[in-house]
């Protein structure tokens, strides 16, 4: 009977590859992150090379409290575009988890005529690649949805803060979050859905029947009780909004440039410093794993919440 359930060593072949194809990758960018280019294109250190921290200097020299030596001047500003891939990321996770669970509360809570359709719409939009959205967003954003400077508001703006007036949403931190919350949004209420629909209808009914409101009975009962598909919904927005780049790069500008974007733009025809694209992309690693470790907890506590002892 013990020799039953051992496992086919096959299947940990498989499971070792699978691993190695995962970390690989990792590994390998965080070993050249410490390389210099010299070491990195000759290929022949392996994992005999002298450390060094140079890479990592030039990509964080506009936050160092000191200036490196071997830097004429810091052309990688990777401090604001840090903060604009933060706030971007934050905020647009944050308002979609928030639009995304009432969706999907009334998808799955109350009927209405062409409650399926819609339900099939919103997964079906997330089907649609982001290139094809590209031209028509920038678009609109550019020409549609702008503050004219002639206008009153235009003028008022002009008055007080200075420039031309007029306002547009591309090359706006607002302009790339909403793009972000309308392409993580469907996938986020089907996630959400499936969560919902396992709560008991009778806890919201006991929670009616002592005085309980609509609100409160969303936010005090459902909630805490959905609190696992809020985390992995959140991990999922997360990082798309962190990691995209192809919508990004189309609607900021100089002040509004994510991380990604900046790697790009560090990449020249004659000149790629691959250490520095190892060390950026190690720091751009960074929140993503931060904030999957701190959603995992959520999941961890959402699944043993009932937990009883036996």
């Amino acid at each position: 009977m013990p020799n039953q359930d051992r496992q086919h060593p096959a299947f940990y072949a498989v499971l070792v590859t699978l691993v190695f194809m995962a970390v690989g990758p990792i590994c390998l960018m965080f070993i050249n992150s410490f390389k210099l280019d010299v070491d990195i294109l000759s290929g022949t250190s392996g994992l005999l090379f002298m450390p060094t921290l140079q890479n990592y200097e030039t990509a964080l020299c506009d936050v160092l409290p000191y200036e490196p030596d071997h830097l004429e001047y810091c052309s990688l500003k990777i401090g604001g575009s840090f903060t604009n891939s933060l706030i971007i990321s934050i905020v647009s996770t944050a308002l979609t988890l928030v639009i995304g669970c009432m969706a999907a509360y009334a998808l799955v809570r109350f009927r209405f005529m062409g409650r399926d359709v819609a339900s099939m719409t919103t997964l079906a939009v997330r089907m649609l690649p982001p290139a094809v959205l590209l031209v028509p967003v920038f678009g609109l954003w550019n020409n549609e949805f702008c503050i004219d400077k002639d206008s009153f508001v235009g003028e008022l703006i002009r008055d007080t803060f200075g420039g031309r007036g007029d306002i547009c949403l591309a090359g706006t931190h607002s302009g790339i979050i909403l793009v972000y919350i309308a392409m993580n949004l469907p996938f986020v209420i089907w996630i959400l859905q499936s969560f919902i629909v396992q709560v008991p209808r009778q806890l919201e009914e006991a929670a009616r029947m002592d005085g309980a409101g609509p609100f409160q009975v969303f936010f005090l009962v459902v909630l805490p009780l959905i609190r696992p598909g809020l985390a992995a919904a959140a991990i999922f927005a997360f990082r798309i909004a962190w990691n995209e780049y192809l919508l990004a790069s189309a609607l900021s500008d100089r002040d509004t440039k994510t991380v990604p974007i900046l790697i790009v733009n560090n990449m020249s025809e004659f000149n790629i410093e691959w250490g520095v694209i190892m060390a950026t992309g190690m720091l751009l690693a960074i929140p993503p794993i931060i904030f999957t470790l701190l959603a995992s907890r959520q999941i961890i506590t959402g699944m043993t919440a009932g937990a009883v002892k036996g």
